[in-house]
């Protein structure tokens, strides 16, 4: 299999024929170095693959990009805001979001029915599209602009989160790069708040498809901050083929590589938002091990990362194994209670089901790592699952007690 690098810096522009830009339109409240509108271009078009929020109430902006997918349209630019969710504001959300494509396609040269169309920020408020018709002709799409985008998509977020990856395919270089926002009503389903990759592959559309749904659920949809689905959930990875590569269809050392790539790729943007969870300290990684299956590893792995009082007794840096054990009953998985063995960190604090003698001050300053490993044994088949959450803290319950006030 090919080695597989980071690219230094690396950002959704890093792949071959890519740009984008941002600016600040007014939409989100003022601040140093605030973005609210930001473009991805292509110089060709892209095959396109997509996984949306399965939230009942949906943002007409996830309406009218997953129609574009399901239709199977090559797609060459994307438009995202922050600041407004444009969802559950009657017949002028889709009106709006179908104008914003249009206004990013005038500003590309191409088509509307090639711009995807991302929002997030605040449900209920209309999109103020005075300010998206004077701003988007005004931004610069520029081949590093990467961060920008980066920048521009960002909400409750505290940093930007960006990563790209390269490999060999029959003397070409492939890269893929990708950005992701999240920080808060994050508990996906089939998604996560806005993940956008591209990539410069010559790869058969089906194959990746079927490639990003399988990554989806092992990365997107393994992560949890607060137990919320947002109506707004997106991740797109496009392909132009600027590679030159021997085309990527399955089934051989190339396909499988690919499949890494993305994977390397997406897990970083999953776990970065899970880290930043709003008033997080410590990224949690639950671990199960040894399930009947895949599926049930990864279902009780994401009960654990997910449980209130698991992410409460981290933030406590409290030795509570019975939490973990109630989190993972509660996934209603199969199980023998007396072959259970838990770790913290690697420390055993619990062997065939219950807890044995351990340094309680270790596990302690176990948990107060930036990041804490919970693994549990099952002992009963060969399936293997993580998910990733975040620790709940006072600043969380502060912060969204007035989110908009």
């Amino acid at each position: 299999m090919s080695e597989i690098k980071l690219v230094p810096e690396g950002s959704v522009t890093s792949a071959i024929g890519f740009s984008a830009g941002g600016i600040y339109a007014g939409i989100k409240t003022r601040g140093a170095g605030k973005l609210d509108i930001g473009l991805i271009y292509s110089d060709r078009p892209c095959d396109t693959a997509g996984t949306f929020s399965q939230n009942s109430v949906i943002s007409p902006s996830v309406t009218v990009t997953r129609g574009l997918v399901e239709a199977g349209r090559t797609i060459r630019g994307v438009i995202a805001n922050s600041g407004c969710a444009n969802c559950a504001v009657g017949e002028y959300g889709l009106k709006d979001a179908e104008e914003m494509a249009a206004i990013a396609a005038d500003k590309l040269g191409i088509n509307s029915d090639e711009v995807a169309v991302a929002s997030t920020g605040v449900i209920g408020v209309e999109l103020p599209m005075a300010l998206i018709r004077d701003h988007v002709p005004r931004i610069t799409l520029k081949e590093d602009g990467g961060n920008e985008f980066a920048t521009a998509i960002l909400t409750t977020d505290t940093h930007t989160k960006h990563i790209a990856a390269s490999f060999r395919v029959g003397g070409s270089t492939v890269t893929i790069g990708g950005v992701s926002k999240g920080a808060g009503m994050i508990h996906p389903n089939m998604a996560t708040m806005l993940a956008f990759i591209t990539t410069d592959a010559e790869i058969e559309t089906m194959f990746m498809r079927q490639t990003l749904l399988e990554v989806v659920q092992l990365t997107f949809n393994q992560i949890d901050i607060d137990g919320d689905q947002s109506t707004n959930d997106t991740v797109l990875l496009m392909a132009n083929g600027a590679a030159g590569n021997p085309t990527i269809s399955g089934g051989d050392e190339a396909s499988e590589t690919f499949r890494e790539a993305l994977f390397a790729v997406a897990l970083h943007l999953a776990k970065e938002i899970a880290r930043d969870g709003e008033g997080a300290r410590t990224l949690i990684e639950a671990t199960v091990e040894g399930a009947m299956s895949d599926d049930d590893a990864r279902l009780a792995a994401r009960s654990i990362a997910s449980s209130l009082l698991v992410k409460t007794a981290v933030y406590g840096r409290d030795p509570n194994w019975g939490r973990i054990l109630m989190a993972l009953g509660k996934s209603q998985i199969k199980l023998e209670e007396p072959k259970i063995r838990v770790f913290v960190n690697d420390i055993q604090i619990v062997a065939e089901g219950k807890a044995i003698a351990y340094n309680v001050q270790s596990v302690v300053s176990a948990l107060a790592q930036a990041e804490v490993r919970l693994r549990v044994s099952l002992d009963i088949g060969d399936g293997t699952g993580t998910a990733w959450g975040c620790d709940l803290t006072e600043e969380y319950v502060v912060f969204n007690s007035a989110y908009t006030t």
